[in-house]
């Protein structure tokens, strides 16, 4: 482990280096995030899943940095450029783009003007002109350079291809990049403007058409938006400050006196600015603020799916789901408790007359069949009528709207088809959206969380930096919630601490060959379930049915002994020891401190055997829109409507109203004071009373406010 990344990751961090270290460690073991945060508490001093995956990225970063340096030290050796000075200088640099900026006078390149130009043998001239000497003329010495063999054929062409070398050095030295660098952050200006002619096909950039901003205060939504509306050749891009600042920096910094070979440097800087440095100094900046928009729009994408994951499980009850139609009718399908397919069918309650009350008669023959205990509607097209028609029948049962939006996605997909071999893309969709009322989580890792409809410019970020964030996200929800191994998915044990697609194949194998597991000690028969898969996934998986109590905890069974001596000293059963909190409280946890165990495991072990594999999810509460108001067209301004919060973005919140179109609220309509970031005021799946300040039909557009009027 490298010493000087643990000393700079934990001041970067604020944690002590015995935590970095402790973390790294655990890491390169093999061991899982999750893990870490909630068994390791003592080797990491407590550190959280958020610190701990920010010592495993910035671990990478530098280890990435120390790659690069090395690729550079080989090809400079190999050159022979490496100078004792340009080594400490490779050997200090803390950015790539310190590195790159020293490699960069040695990194090959096609034929420049400046290579050109010292084929020519023009460096002595351009040498003896940067040297800016009072007694020295350039055209003067240029004449000395004329060489019709070389291609030189005047004074004039010797100097302009002297500026050419001056030109690329200046852009090349490493000082004057980082000054450049330092006033394009903090002076670039964001401007866009629209290509003329496309004015028509960029309706949507409309804002952006002529358009500036301070790049360094120019908020990640923008800048993405920009981004793609210049990705798309409908905008023109610029970042860059005034060129008036880069040349005044060039030109303190390069330029000496106001010789005539002043003159020519400053000619040379200029020319350089414009075709070399600028530029690149516009390349890198457009790559920062990239950098920064991509990870507060995937910050904002892990947010949402935290709280999508996340959302209160109506449980284990038998559901009728009902995917909405109108031409092709409503798809309906049976659940039991366990989300297993009782029953499908097709009926047609939005049409009056016999088929109308062909529907009702079905749906009521088949909740008392199935002894339904609530009902899961569709929110997709018809959602509100079927809504509406389904509580007509008095079934006196929760009627509750599902968000539906991916599990068309899900339908098709190969787990689906895995799971449903026989049965259409229709069936397999009410089957989601049933699930997905039981018990969102289990039902949401089915789908690529890009399907979801949570993101923010979510198709423009760095998709390899979205998608390892988003498997942090739901690894860290299905480890919060834990996962009853006997009935979870394939797709569910996948995010499972230790585990993966592979081994989650193999425990349903085992499972679906040899029945229920009944206690955790069998997984170690599953097939290339070793001792390391073992100790990181044991503790998130649960077994309630069995005859051991604490394989229903997140007690880890390396912990049980413990647990069972506990028990024995007070002359207790591990039962009895769980049941009674008078019993626990007898216990001293000082007594059990050991070198393996302290007061955090300690602590954690107390508050699961009070409430043994707690969901840490909200309660179910049941949820209804207004009534009546099931189109955008029944919408009025001023009204105050039911909503559920479907996405949170940097500029405000989209609210589910019932009328299939979300309704947006902006920012500064989110609370009566400041708001900073909407994150601070709502959450994804929130519910909410929203006032209507303006609904435009035409353009499907409905502007909310959760102010108080």
């Amino acid at each position: 482990m490298n010493d000087a990344h643990v000393r700079k990751i934990a001041e970067e961090l604020k944690i002590k280096p015995g935590q970095v270290s402790a973390a790294a460690g655990l890491l390169n073991e093999g061991a899982t995030v999750p893990f870490i945060a909630r068994y390791r508490k003592e080797l990491t001093g407590s550190l959280d899943e958020v610190a701990i995956a920010a010592v495993r990225d910035r671990l990478k970063e530098l280890e990435l940095l120390d790659a690069r340096r090395e690729a550079i030290q080989k090809s400079m050796s190999e050159q022979g450029v490496l100078s004792e000075e340009l080594s400490r200088a490779l050997d200090a640099s803390q950015t790539l783009a310190e590195l790159e900026d020293i490699y960069l006078p040695y990194r090959p390149k096609r034929r420049t003007r400046a290579i050109i130009a010292r084929e020519k043998g023009l460096q002595p001239l351009a040498d003896l002109i940067f040297a800016q000497k009072d007694a020295v003329d350039p055209l003067q010495e240029a004449s000395a350079f004329i060489d019709p063999e070389k291609g030189v054929q005047t004074a004039e062409e010797a100097l302009a291809g002297a500026r050419d070398i001056i030109a690329e050095q200046v852009s090349e030295d490493a000082d004057v990049r980082a000054l450049m660098r330092a006033l394009f952050e903090k002076e670039a200006v964001l401007a866009s403007e629209v290509y003329t002619g496309a004015q028509e096909d960029a309706a949507t950039y409309r804002d952006y058409f002529h358009w500036q901003e301070p790049a360094a205060k120019a908020p990640g939504h923008r800048v993405l938006a920009v981004f793609r509306g210049n990705r798309e050749a409908f905008l023109k891009l610029s970042i860059r400050p005034a060129d008036d600042k880069a040349h005044a920096l060039l030109e303190r910094r390069v330029c000496k006196g106001n010789s005539p070979g002043t003159h020519e440097v400053r000619l040379a800087c200029r020319d350089g600015y414009k075709r070399l440095l600028g530029p690149s100094m516009e390349n890198e900046i457009k790559g920062v603020l990239k950098d920064r928009a991509d990870g507060e729009a995937i910050g904002v994408f892990a947010r949402n799916l935290k709280e999508l994951l996340m959302a209160p499980a109506l449980g284990p009850k038998r559901v009728l789901a009902v995917d909405p139609g109108y031409r092709t009718g409503c798809k309906i399908v049976c659940l039991d408790a366990q989300g297993a397919l009782l029953h499908h069918g097709v009926i047609y309650p939005i049409f009056s007359g016999g088929r109308a009350e062909e529907a009702a008669r079905t749906v009521k023959d088949l909740a008392g069949k199935d002894k339904i205990e609530a009902v899961a509607v569709g929110n997709g097209t018809a959602g509100r009528e079927t809504e509406a028609f389904i509580r007509g029948l008095e079934l006196n049962l929760p009627v509750i709207m599902v968000n539906e939006s991916g599990a068309s996605v899900y339908s098709a997909s190969e787990a689906a088809r895995r799971e449903f071999p026989d049965h259409d893309v229709t069936v397999r969709g009410a089957v989601s959206i049933g699930r997905r009322l039981m018990d969102p989580l289990a039902e949401l890792v089915k789908i690529d969380p890009k399907a979801i409809g949570v993101g923010q410019y979510q198709h423009d970020v760095d998709q390899g930096r979205l998608k390892n964030k988003l498997d942090d996200v739901v690894q860290s929800c299905v480890n919060a919630v834990g996962v009853e191994v006997n009935t979870a998915s394939r797709e569910l044990l996948t995010y499972v601490s230790g585990l993966g697609p592979a081994l989650a194949g193999n425990i349903v194998a085992f499972r679906n060959e040899h029945g229920p597991f009944c206690n955790r000690e069998e997984l170690r028969k599953v097939p290339r379930l070793g001792a390391k898969a073992f100790e990181q996934a044991a503790g998130f998986l649960r077994i309630r049915s069995g005859p051991h109590p604490l394989d229903a905890s997140a007690v880890h069974p390396e912990r049980y002994g413990l647990v069972e001596k506990m028990a024995a000293d007070l002359n207790s059963s591990l039962i009895d020891l769980m049941r009674d909190k008078g019993l626990r409280q007898k216990i001293d946890l000082k007594a059990y401190v050991s070198a393996g165990v302290g007061m955090p495991t300690l602590q954690d072990i107390m508050s699961e055997l009070d409430k043994p594999g707690r969901d840490p999810r909200e309660s179910f509460e049941i949820f209804s829109f207004a009534e009546g108001v099931n189109a955008i067209a029944d919408v009025r301004e001023g009204m105050e409507l039911p909503g559920i919060v479907t996405n949170v973005t940097n500029f405000g919140a989209f609210v589910d109203i019932g009328v299939h179109q979300d309704g947006l609220v902006h920012i500064s309509q989110l609370a009566e004071r400041f708001v900073r970031d909407p994150s601070e005021v709502v959450k994804v799946g929130q519910k909410v009373r929203a006032r209507v300040l303006d609904v435009d039909v035409k353009r499907k557009r409905i502007s909310l406010s959760l102010k108080k009027p």
